[in-house]
């Protein structure tokens, strides 16, 4: 690993212009040229990495649709978080050392220094907790991503509905979770009603029980974040859930056929075929209950057929 460190500024302009490229859709090899020059630059400290953003804006990288970007992002950013690793461990000095460690022999002072929560920490370990009750809080997460306390908690939000009955481990949750949050973010134009209402139906779309598959798909990389925030409701159901709303919209359709012969005869609609106030028709609920009622309509002049919502 390189030991030269990076300029602050260069850091800086170079994180902007990859975040220029990506907004205008640039060319994939440009915004590989760009990581790749960041990568020869050197390694930031963690104080440069916290003033520019740099490592959160890289970050949400590994999410891109393009899979050189993504891999290129991911290993810029593991490269940064070793290189942040090793000068911690120098600063702290020979203490931080294993053997400088206290014995963990001793059970009153390894009780004080283990980590209580029986959780998986390291990055792809699977997580081995009661995956029904997983949050951010008691999986030890700091969500504290961006400058924003909103987007902070969204973040916090979108973990724990991924991390809901999940076995992925805590960093890879996280990881999907600024993920999402940074997509939303995007689409919606930062924190107004609509991202935060798109947030809150995401979780609660995932936190359905019958609805399981929605966030294997995030997490296994069938979704990406760019694609769930764009999802319609519609969209974020599960399969088990549109195909028993399909169902019962053609039962609902059957019954409405057969009660053709109830049909009423309107003064008020028009036929758009002869233009003639002879429609009859008939109204039946083809959708679920909270959808409005179909009506069915023919022309007892011409013929013509047609419905509406």
């Amino acid at each position: 690993m390189s030991t030269k460190m990076m300029n602050v500024r260069d850091l800086d302009s170079n994180t902007k212009a990859v975040t220029k490229a990506i907004n205008a859709k640039e060319p994939s090899e440009n915004v590989l040229t760009l990581i790749t020059r960041l990568k020869e630059g050197g390694n930031p400290t963690e104080e440069m990495l916290r003033s520019t953003k740099a490592g959160v804006i890289i970050g949400k990288l590994r999410a891109n649709e393009n899979k050189e970007i993504a891999k290129a992002a991911s290993e810029l950013v593991g490269r940064w978080r070793k290189a942040v690793e090793v000068e911690k461990r120098k600063r702290a000095g020979p203490s931080a050392t294993p053997a400088a460690a206290p014995a963990a022999s001793d059970p009153k002072i390894a009780a004080k220094t283990s980590p209580a929560p029986p959780t998986a920490r390291a990055k792809g370990e699977p997580y081995k907790g009661d995956s029904e009750n997983r949050k951010n809080k008691t999986d030890g997460v700091n969500i504290n991503r961006t400058g924003s306390s909103t987007r902070n908690a969204c973040i916090g939000l979108m973990y724990d509905g991924l991390a809901y009955r999940s076995s992925e481990s805590i960093m890879d949750v996280l990881e999907k979770a600024v993920a999402c949050e940074a997509a939303a973010y995007d689409k919606y134009g930062g924190e107004t009603q609509d991202y935060k209402k798109k947030l809150r139906s995401l979780f609660q779309n995932l936190k359905a029980k019958t609805n399981k598959e929605l966030g294997q798909n995030v997490m296994s990389g069938k979704l990406s974040p760019k694609t769930l925030v764009s999802m319609s409701p519609d969209d974020l159901k599960s399969s088990e859930l549109k195909k028993t709303e399909e169902k019962l919209m053609q039962e609902n359709i059957k019954n409405a056929q057969v009660a053709q012969e109830t049909r009423s005869i309107s003064a008020e609609l028009i036929c758009g075929g002869c233009n003639q106030r002879k429609v009859a028709y008939t109204q039946a609920q083809t959708r679920s209950a909270d959808e409005p009622m179909t009506t069915f309509c023919e022309c007892m002049n011409c013929g013509k057929r047609w419905k509406f919502s």
